[in-house]
């Protein structure tokens, strides 16, 4: 006598031989890959890198404690830090006052935390940072534009400016 196990395997397979005669599956329609028709996929592409950038001006003694750039000159050699979690990084500015940001492990995903903060003037008549565009409190970086291959956020300007206003 055959055990149930087989008998319900039997069945099974006779079950499954009368359900494919009735849909019809016939071996010679079904479809054959070709391997021709194969190419490899291309590998995937890296992510974008990030980097924030901006301008830092010296503000004109006339306009100590007004939020205006009016007569502000750019200023070299401003310490800037980019602050995004874990990742530090400072910056100084060029001769037109800009500074640049690309930390190599910056991710899109990790911008949100990111704040650009006004450090250190060189110029001793022009070394109180301004809060003009959140320079002193942290500024968010801003989306400006968008590759494949960069994603580049802006902050500021933001300015630095002289202790007193001038007589």
């Amino acid at each position: 006598m055959a055990s149930p196990h087989f008998l319900y395997a039997l069945l099974l397979l006779q079950f499954s031989v009368v359900l494919a005669k009735d849909i019809h599956i016939s071996p010679a329609t079904a479809p054959v890959p070709s391997h021709d028709n194969l190419s490899p996929s291309p590998p995937p592409s890296p992510p974008p890198k990030v980097a924030v950038q901006g301008v830092v001006y010296c503000k004109s003694c006339k306009y100590v404690g007004k939020d205006t750039l009016q007569d502000a000159a750019p200023l070299v050699g401003a310490k800037v830090k980019l602050q995004c979690g874990y990742i530090k990084e400072t910056a100084k500015t060029d001769e037109n006052g800009y500074f640049f940001f690309m930390p190599p492990n910056l991710t899109l995903f990790k911008t949100h935390k990111c704040k650009v903060f006004l450090l250190s003037s060189p110029i001793r008549g022009c070394n109180a940072a301004t809060n003009l565009q959140d320079g002193a409190r942290g500024a968010t970086p801003v989306l400006s534009s968008e590759t494949p291959s960069l994603v580049l956020f802006n902050v500021g300007p933001f300015a630095f400016e002289p202790r007193r206003k001038c007589h």
